[in-house]
């Protein structure tokens, strides 16, 4: 297998080197940044682009791997039981993201050690294990920001929720379709734009694929979750009451071709997935509802109580309807229902304004800015944080339900 990945010129693991701390050189990226070229292309080079970085996922996905965890050297200073062979040479290992070791950036009151169970797992039962284990782990003894929300959730809710989360994962890894679409998979943990180059002269020729460091073996579901952004699917607008007028016209036949554009690479993307990839063929072709608890159970005092019991209540609405086995072990009363839809309505305006954010800012969701760009970008973010506050000021003397205070909890960037 090939892939376009910068050499490794030289790389350290201990901490006590000459340079202080562990690292990896590589040899320059040779092309340019894709997210920079992306809209200087026309639409036959954006579909033979995603045709491309398709098919270099399929050879990611080409690896068959015994367990689910991270990929080491066989030599690595590991404990014996902290390592399952591969291929000579290699071995799967704990899992290298820092969520199971409670290192993420902004999180600083997990700093308290890494989850007890970061892996390698040798099947789906175990790794569901970790995933709950870590997600106890990453709650604190005692909530020290004061600037959260409600629907965040107290510990004592979370606790509950990793209970539940627990008997219904049980329940779901019995369902055989759940089994067949978790073979062991490593993909690229973050393929989008900003991560891929492509030649100069020719965009469509893929030249260099980085940030790797987090790149690890999954359950082949947990890869459907994202689709890279040079595939995502088109969004409708909203009808414009004013698209009739000549210049809204001319804007309304620009947006058509963007989104035929946009729902090209799309299905480009999909029928790669679906008929050329094997092993993400299962998880592709059933409901997504099935898996999204996976993806929050591990995480649930980042992502929210709401974001947890939201997946919690969808699944036990449509057990049946999708075609699971007896009943749901998670049953919401009617005032539980009732106060998540209040939580739930913060935590999707929350999503909401920062996904607003991302697109007007031209960051990803941890807020990265390129160097070049951050005196923009930082007083736009500026801008765009005053005309909340201030549609805020306004809704709270009018006595709506928003206010100063909630509107500053609900920033979703540190910068204020």
């Amino acid at each position: 297998m090939s892939l376009p990945i910068p050499k490794i010129l030289d790389w350290n693991d201990d901490p006590s080197n000459p340079t202080g701390t562990e690292h990896i050189v590589q040899e320059h990226v040779t092309g340019v940044q894709l997210h920079q070229e992306w809209h200087k292309m026309n639409p036959e080079q954006h579909m033979l682009c995603t045709k491309a970085l398709s098919l270099t996922m399929k050879k990611m996905a080409s690896l068959d791997f015994p367990a689910y965890g991270s990929l080491y050297f066989s030599d690595a200073p590991l404990d014996s039981d902290s390592k399952i062979p591969f291929e000579q040479g290699f071995c799967v290992g704990p899992h290298c993201s820092p969520v199971f070791w409670n290192r993420n950036p902004g999180e600083d009151e997990l700093y308290n050690g890494p989850s007890p169970n970061c892996g390698p797992w040798k099947d789906l039962p175990s790794y569901c294990q970790g995933l709950i284990d870590t997600g106890f782990s990453r709650l604190p003894k005692e909530a020290a920001n004061t600037r959260k929300l409600p629907y965040q959730g107290s510990i004592q809710d979370h606790v509950r929720l990793l209970k539940t989360s627990r008997a219904v994962m049980q329940k779901l890894i019995e369902d055989k379709r759940i089994v067949e679409a978790a073979a062991p998979v490593l993909l690229h943990p973050d393929f989008h734009k900003r991560n891929i180059y492509v030649s100069a002269e020719e965009p469509t020729v893929i030249t260099g694929l980085i940030d790797w460091q987090s790149a690890s073996i999954e359950p082949a579901f947990i890869y459907d979750n994202e689709t890279p952004d040079f595939a995502t699917p088109p969004t409708i607008p909203e009808e414009d009451p004013h698209e009739n007028e000549p210049h809204e016209t001319q804007n309304s036949r620009q947006k058509e071709r963007e989104l035929k554009d946009a729902s090209v690479c799309h299905q480009t993307y999909d029928v790669v997935m679906k008929l050329l990839i094997p092993k993400l063929r299962p998880a592709k072709l059933l409901d997504p509802t099935l898996f999204r608890l996976f993806h929050y159970s591990h995480t649930s005092w980042r992502d929210s109580a709401a974001a947890v019991r939201q997946e919690l209540i969808e699944l036990s609405g449509r057990w049946a309807e999708l075609g699971l086995d007896g009943r749901c072990p998670y049953s919401p009363t009617e005032a539980e229902l009732k106060q998540h839809a209040r939580d739930y309505e913060d935590f999707e305006a929350v999503q909401a304004l920062k996904l607003w954010l991302k697109d007007n800012l031209d960051t990803n969701s941890d807020g990265w800015i390129p160097n070049d760009a951050w005196d923009a970008a930082k007083a736009a973010h500026r801008a765009a944080y005053d005309e909340w506050i201030q549609t805020a000021k306004e809704a709270e003397s009018n006595g709506e339900y928003m206010t100063v205070s909630k509107a500053d909890k609900m920033w979703p960037f540190d910068a204020r």
